[in-house]
């Protein structure tokens, strides 16, 4: 996902910024959509903060390759 909007999370989220996604059905049922930070950390936030976007197969692998 990437970042489009951070009213209200300015301190916590970064507008530009790719965040990964984790499926929830019972976040996306109310709106919401849960990301991993940059502390690897998952939190609930308002899906229209995000756009879905298709990351190519070396950048979605880097994604899986902890710290």
């Amino acid at each position: 996902m990437i970042c489009v909007g951070n009213a209200r999370f300015e301190a916590s989220l970064l507008v530009r910024r790719v965040y990964q996604r984790i499926d929830d059905r019972d976040a996306q049922a109310r709106g919401l959509v849960r990301v991993i930070d940059e502390t690897g950390e998952d939190h609930l936030l308002p899906a229209g903060l995000f756009v879905p976007i298709r990351v190519p197969g070396a950048a979605s692998r880097a994604f899986a390759i902890s710290g």
